[in-house]
């Protein structure tokens, strides 16, 4: 039998695996029960009953929180012209053009989210292998491939969060932090 911690068994005794919960008694217990040192995510999964090797049954997309998420993200914009300095005044972190994809082709991955604007898609081709297999590549659908670069950014610092299923068909999203009201 596996040998459970005094946390884990305390909070134990207050669940009950038969009942089901609603939102507020579920963030109430969410809040009760925490017994990390650290400010704890509170994230929300949903079983859909789809199959995702079907495209017309993949599910993603985005959506921007009231209050945020409570991380903070740093952003790479890669643009050109006038627009480098929108995106900087937006509080973008990293911010350049054919620069920005040969430090990211050399390697340079220090960032959460990259956006891009249309005129900068063909450079950014490039590095679809580098920045593909880790979710970054900029996508219409989602909105990181815009020509108002600026919003974007300012959406995405305000707690803007991505969606999508797993392999399972899943839905996973982070909605908050345990300290939030």
């Amino acid at each position: 039998m596996k040998k459970r911690s005094k946390n884990y068994l305390e909070v134990s005794k207050k669940l009950s695996s038969q009942k089901n919960y609603s939102i507020d008694e579920a963030i109430n217990l969410a809040k009760e029960t925490a017994f990390a040192k650290f400010d704890e995510s509170v994230d929300l999964a949903f079983r859909l009953g789809v199959d995702p090797r079907h495209a017309d049954q993949m599910i993603r997309g985005a959506i921007a929180l009231p209050e945020g998420t409570g991380k903070e993200v740093r952003i790479c914009v890669i643009t050109s012209g006038d627009k480098i300095k929108l995106a900087e005044d937006a509080g973008a972190d990293f911010v350049g053009g054919d620069d920005m994809v040969q430090k990211i082709q050399g390697g340079w991955l220090d960032f959460d989210r990259v956006f891009a604007s249309p005129d900068m898609m063909g450079k950014l081709g490039r590095i679809g292998r580098v920045l593909g297999p880790r979710g970054l590549m900029p996508n219409p659908k989602l909105g990181t491939v815009t020509p108002d670069v600026a919003k974007a950014v300012k959406e995405q610092k305000a707690g803007k969060v991505e969606y999508r299923t797993d392999k399972n068909g899943i839905v996973h999203v982070l909605i908050g932090k345990k300290s939030f009201d």
